[in-house]
């Protein structure tokens, strides 16, 4: 995938790399907006902590990824979503392969995010709309940064006894959706394979 395609703006990247981080699960008697604000804080506080992250070392940042989002992550279902009826047709080992794909492109994508958290960056939840029972619904909120605060909602469904977060959406633009139609466009291009290809480069 062409890297004009996966620049965003810095503030973006920020909250971008906050909902990543979110995609984890809890117990679902907390309340929803306990959930995000625990979950982003954690992410908050191992970035602050870690200079190689913020300076951009991948490897520091898998550290954090590996340890806040992927024990739990629901990746498979993000990625499903994101390639749409085609992911029924590809094999096991394409849907793994786009998975690991998919994982790696969110990291470089979101890697430079990391160097604008600071000690002021703070998530502040809005009042809860729907009903917190329901085993799907979306949670409100501001990330403050380096170019003002930016509006994250966050999608979550209830997994058995657990929340997931498996969509974010960053300035009224929802990532499953952004990436639906850029993978449309590879998939027609060269199949699932080459999507596989693209967000492999």
């Amino acid at each position: 995938m062409s890297r004009s395609i996966l620049q965003t703006t810095t503030k973006t990247l920020l909250a971008s790399t906050l909902g990543l981080g979110l995609m984890l699960s809890v117990q679902a008697a907390q309340d929803p907006n306990q959930f995000v604000e625990q979950i982003a804080n954690n992410t908050l506080d191992a970035v602050r902590k870690s200079n190689a992250a913020r300076n951009g070392d991948i490897a520091a940042i898998n550290k954090i990824v590996d340890q806040y989002l992927l024990p739990s992550a629901n990746l498979e279902k993000t990625t499903r979503l994101a390639t749409g009826a085609p992911w029924r047709q590809a094999t096991a080992e394409q849907k793994r392969q786009l998975v690991s794909a998919f994982k790696n492109t969110l990291i470089r994508t979101y890697s430079g995010a990391f160097k604008n958290v600071t000690d002021s960056t703070k998530i502040t939840l809005l009042p809860f709309r729907g009903d917190a029972n329901a085993n799907d619904v979306v949670v409100y909120s501001h990330i403050s940064g380096p170019n003002g605060p930016v509006a994250v909602n966050y999608r979550l469904e209830k997994s058995g006894n657990s929340w997931k977060v498996y969509d974010f959406n960053v300035e009224n633009i929802w990532m499953i959706q952004n990436y639906k139609n850029q993978f449309s466009a590879e998939i027609n291009k060269g199949g699932i394979d080459g999507l596989i290809k693209s967000l492999q480069k």
